[in-house]
């Protein structure tokens, strides 16, 4: 095939040897494909890994609950179940908030008595840790002896000496 000449007296027509540059539909369509792909296998690894690492505010929390009960335990008879100083409680709670500082989970204190207590530090409606597969992480005292469990749902059942959801 050959070009056709450049000085010609009738206008100049499109000229089959010219370069063409840029992509075809096809191969646009093609990385657009490729791309959805790697964002569907991404964003979800991203955002469980972004979960997972929230959670040390829940471990966190709960640790420093546990501080402040045995700090409490030391000058009275029993643990509290009061976990925020109330105005005009006598003695008053310990003092913490309810709410982890990034917002994400809400502590309480579901029982406590002289030999021990049960804590929850529960994911929050409305933030990510309300989807997590360790939405409540769960930690009790009994006999002297720290049990853990965590769970998606507001029941997290029963504890037991290890559980996937507390790393080690």
């Amino acid at each position: 095939m050959s070009c056709l000449p450049l000085h010609t007296a009738r206008p100049p027509a499109p000229q089959p040897c010219q370069d063409r540059r840029g992509f075809t539909m096809v191969e646009l369509l093609l990385a657009i494909v490729v791309v959805a792909i790697l964002a569907a296998i991404a964003v979800p690894a991203y955002n469980e890994s972004v979960r997972k690492s929230r959670r040390s505010e829940a471990y966190t929390a709960l640790a420093a609950v546990q501080q402040a009960q045995e700090r409490w335990r030391n000058n009275n008879a029993s643990y509290t179940t009061a976990l925020t100083a109330a105005g005009g409680d006598d003695p008053p709670g310990l003092g913490l908030s309810d709410v982890t500082p990034g917002g994400y989970y809400a502590v309480s204190i579901d029982a406590a008595d002289a030999t021990g207590y049960t804590l929850t530090a529960f994911g929050r409606d409305g933030t990510s840790q309300a989807s997590d597969e360790c939405r409540g992480l769960r930690v009790r005292l009994a006999g002297g002896n720290l049990t853990y469990a965590g769970c998606g749902t507001a029941d997290c059942g029963g504890f037991a000496a290890t559980h996937t959801c507390w790393t080690r």
